[in-house]
């Protein structure tokens, strides 16, 4: 189980012995007004992991308060949710000077680690684990229970795809004695109905593990703010950029199935969690790679040993293994044709090409060129100025200019570097061309990464 950790804080640092008929075993994890341990249920013969509340005077009292209602969340579902996909709670205890729940332990990670460019999981294994996901929230809906907070921190991967949504602290219960809390959760993982303030169904909760399934799948989220206003303002009113727009390979119905749960407008959202499980499932059936799909380990590989990427850091260079769309070409195939209308820019990673135009050959290129990249710096779309060619079997990276455009400022500078160090070696290339043609007669050979053909 993975938890967050403070390290200012004034909890004392040694290990309780027991915590009621609990023997602590080791400290978890700590949060701002928790500890929670791993013990030893000796009358169930299990492991559990025991979340206790910090009562010490030294907690500011306001946020007692509210923790002490997330408390009480957690302690009136204890024993409610029973599914493979949802983390038990066993137990929950709530005394003067002592307050603790009692949950299932679950060894494991949760599903923040794979939320980055360059640590994505296999897209057949996220969406098996949005379908498993999809079917724990179904089932604790029809429970009374609306999570609330769903986001990778709150679901752990215990092996393979086997996965327990955790931490129902935030949750609408149906049936609890207590005042449901409003605006809790994590901003970026909410609802426009959350940030509206608005009544909230199990709709919220298809909403939110739409953004899981987003990030999960393109490292990115789908609206990211310079403060809480700004990103709320956006969840309220914008529309997500397609994930396709960061992954180029994400097939067009797993695209649907995330900008449908992500749909602001009631109507269009999926109105049930059996809609969101029954798309998912008829996605995993289309994801099987063919026998003959280069590993991205071997696409990340060429990437790493092409000039024109020198100075991309690992976490940029997989942000652009999701942007990008890899072609293979036989022998004499068009990769380019003059006149055609794209807003793309390629980077020739394996073979030779020849760029013409007016059937007229310009130049010869290697594995590092780049080329239609000036089409990057316009708006909208432009036609191709030249033709290219395969002068063998070769392999072209594409990423298309919006894609760029959306990417991290750190991978957009990055390209933007290399943009400008081709153009400086085109026009290093074409003195030198002049002034050989002009003393011998010979123009001086192309140097890689010098290609600026749209």
């Amino acid at each position: 189980m993975e938890l967050a950790a403070t390290s200012d804080r004034h909890f004392e640092d040694t290990l309780p012995p027991r915590i009621g008929k609990y023997h602590i075993l080791r400290e978890l994890g700590r949060g701002a007004t928790s500890r929670v341990f791993l013990a030893d249920d000796s009358f169930f013969a299990r492991r559990v992991a025991i979340k206790m509340i910090d009562h010490e005077a030294s907690v500011d009292p306001r946020l007692r308060s509210r923790f002490q209602r997330v408390f009480m969340n957690e302690a009136a579902l204890a024993g409610k949710l029973s599914h493979p996909h949802i983390v038990a709670i066993h137990d929950a205890v709530s005394e003067d000077e002592l307050s603790y729940v009692v949950m299932e332990y679950v060894p494991g990670h949760t599903l923040r680690r794979y939320c980055s460019p360059e640590s994505l999981l296999p897209m057949e294994q996220v969406v098996e684990i949005g379908f498993k996901a999809s079917q724990a929230l179904d089932y604790a809906g029809r429970q009374g229970v609306i999570h609330c907070d769903v986001k990778p921190a709150n679901i752990l991967l215990t092996a393979g795809t086997e996965i327990k949504v955790s931490d129902f602290g935030a949750a609408r219960y149906d049936h609890a004695e207590h005042t449901c809390l409003s605006g809790i959760g994590s901003p970026a993982y909410m609802s426009p109905e959350q940030v509206l303030e608005k009544p909230l169904t199990q709709q919220t909760d298809i909403y939110s593990l739409g953004v899981v399934l987003y990030q999960l799948l393109t490292g990115r989220l789908p609206f990211e703010g310079s403060n809480r206003n700004s990103l709320a303002y956006q969840i309220a009113h914008i529309d997500p950029v397609p994930p396709s727009v960061h992954r180029r390979d994400l097939p067009e119905p797993l695209e649907r199935i995330v900008l449908q749960a992500l749909s602001k407008d009631l109507s269009s959202r999926y109105p049930v969690w059996n809609e969101v499980s029954r798309d998912l499932a008829r996605a995993f059936k289309h994801l099987r790679l063919p026998d003959n799909a280069v590993p991205e380990a071997e696409h990340f590989g060429i990437l790493r040993g092409l000039p024109f990427f020198r100075d991309f850091l690992d976490v940029e260079l997989w942000e652009t293994m999701r942007l990008a769309r890899w072609q293979s070409h036989g022998a004499g195939s068009v990769i380019l044709r003059e006149g055609e209308i794209s807003d793309g820019f390629f980077v020739l990673a394996s073979g030779e090409a020849l760029a013409c135009r007016n059937c007229k050959t310009l130049e010869s290129m290697q594995a590092g060129h780049c080329f239609g990249h000036m089409l990057y710096f316009e708006e909208g779309v432009a036609p191709r100025g030249t033709t290219i060619l395969s002068r063998g079997n070769c392999l072209v990276m594409e990423v298309k200019a919006q894609g760029l455009r959306e990417a991290s400022e750190r991978t957009q500078m990055k390209f933007n570097r290399a943009f400008l160090r081709v153009l400086v070696n085109r026009i290093n290339r074409s003195g030198a061309q002049t002034g050989a043609t002009t003393e011998g007669g010979a123009a001086a050979p192309s140097a890689p990464e010098a290609s600026s053909h749209q």
